[in-house]
């Protein structure tokens, strides 16, 4: 089942029907029981039919939305290419074999872009690129809930100067977008689960590749596990978890594009890019 919010409230997919849930998604994250309770508003609630795909917004409430870097091989080659230069490039060699991994605050809630909105480039970058990642939904007791699709999107060239300047490239507004919706779920998803990226220019594919969770070097749980260490989050939060794919050096995004994002199970996540 996949939880959507919309501009009407939330509703829960199951087999093509929309349900209503009467909460709001602060308080339904908190719950001991959200899958069974999830479960019990298909059995014995009201579908207004098919969903409505049109009044779809971001599906967050009061949730911060952290990230992992570095947490694929792909983007480690990347990440020290880049910053080279700079003498950056050992950082990102070190952090991918250490036994902490890099954490960072992506973004606020009214920061985020939902299916269908526009995501920015920084008006200073000359370098910028989309990262296609799955994201968790974090309860406020660190169990994994749910997951959805995460764009964190980057201004290589801006970290690539220097590291310290990461928080500049990765943070502005609607630098992060997330949905269609949440897959709801206590289970893992399966290492074989694709993760597929397009970005579209002038009707033409600019760029396409795909990756899955095989590749990912960290355990999700590891991930979650160091960001609750000393962190408190009520409404619990969300956690981009990195990206496998990343577009050649010669790649920058520009407006007009649009990202596709697509994972197995969850949906696909589209955006324009201005």
């Amino acid at each position: 089942m996949i939880l959507y919010r919309t501009i009407d409230g939330l509703v829960v997919e199951h087999q093509g029907r929309a349900y209503e849930v009467e909460e709001l998604l602060d308080t339904l994250i908190v719950r001991a029981d959200l899958h069974a309770f999830l479960d019990q508003q298909i059995r014995g609630g009201y579908s207004s039919g098919p969903l409505d795909r049109s009044k779809l917004l971001a599906p967050i409430g009061s949730q911060e939305v952290w990230a992992a870097g570095v947490t694929y091989l792909r983007s480690r080659a990347a990440r020290m290419a880049e910053s080279k230069d700079a003498g950056g490039g050992d950082f990102y060699d070190r952090v991918y074999t250490a036994e902490r991994p890099e954490l960072f605050f992506k973004s606020l809630p009214h920061k985020v872009v939902g299916p269908g909105g526009a995501v920015g480039l920084r008006s200073d970058a000359i370098w910028s690129v989309p990262e296609p990642e799955l994201a968790l939904l974090i309860n406020p007791r660190g169990q994994i809930v749910g997951y959805t699709i995460g764009n964190d999107m980057s201004s290589r060239d801006i970290e690539g100067q220097n590291p310290l300047y990461l928080p500049q490239a990765k943070v502005y507004n609607r630098s992060c977008a997330l949905g269609p919706g949440i897959l709801m779920t206590p289970q893992p998803l399966p290492k074989t689960t694709r993760i597929a990226i397009e970005i579209e220019r002038a009707e033409q594919v600019a760029f396409a590749g795909e990756t899955s969770l095989a590749q990912m070097k960290r355990p999700l749980e590891e991930l979650v596990a160091y960001l609750y260490r000393d962190q408190q989050f009520p409404f619990g939060c969300f956690l981009l978890t990195g990206t496998g794919i990343v577009p050649p050096d010669s790649f920058t995004l520009e407006k007009g594009d649009t990202v596709r994002i697509g994972i197995e199970g969850i949906g696909l996540l589209v955006n324009p890019v201005n």
